[in-house]
């Protein structure tokens, strides 16, 4: 059995952005840095409480997206204004670690936010005050894997990305040193990560 390659971005992060980040952060316990734990992958589907075959499309778009079998998220509470009752079924998830994380990262930055109608960067302040990073898609259709004659329903989405940094500016630094596309953003640490491409 012939081993794998390793994922473009996953060799990326190890050769140049760790080394950049160690001597960014003073570290030199590479255990110590930053790195991207999981993603998390969500649709929310609120026509699935009338609509059960919505729910089977989403869960069907969001398997070809990701390469791995969806969720069903179910609602924790009774919300009478939305027809929504304790343990219905509302929309769908996918966890993604290791391989498939490095997969789908790579995919998300370097073909679906290019494909994003009037794209101009991602906001920088998104993040939760842990090192985690949330966007929103507001269409599947930006990730090509996808066939518009088949999915014929606009679904959204949210990515969360969930990283070990010990504060929201570590995060950024390491999210950033990957290539995700963050508007108005003027740092020194890419300039590090340059400059190891170089040598």
């Amino acid at each position: 059995m012939t081993e794998q390659p390793l994922p473009r971005l996953l060799e990326r992060y190890r050769k140049e952005v760790l080394p950049a980040l160690a001597e960014w952060l003073g570290r030199s316990n590479p255990l110590s840095l930053p790195r991207v734990e999981k993603i998390v992958v969500n649709m929310g589907v609120g026509s699935a409480t009338t609509e059960k075959k919505h729910l089977e499309e989403a869960m069907d778009a969001l398997m070809y997206i990701t390469g791995q079998k969806p969720v069903i998220t179910r609602a924790r509470k009774s919300v009478a204004g939305f027809r929504v009752r304790k343990g219905m079924a509302i929309g769908c998830r996918v966890t993604l670690r290791g391989r498939r994380m490095y997969e789908f990262l790579d995919r998300l930055i370097s073909i679906a936010l290019p494909r994003v109608r009037d794209f101009r960067g991602l906001n920088p302040k998104a993040f939760d005050g842990h090192g985690n990073y949330s966007l929103g898609l507001s269409e599947q259709w930006v990730f090509p894997e996808l066939n518009p004659d088949r999915y014929t329903r606009t679904q959204g989405m949210n990515v969360t990305i969930c990283t070990t940094a010990r504060n929201d500016e570590e995060a950024r630094q390491l999210l950033q040193a990957l290539g995700l596309p963050f508007r108005s953003m003027e740092s020194a640490f890419p300039k590090a990560v340059a400059a190891k491409k170089k040598k």
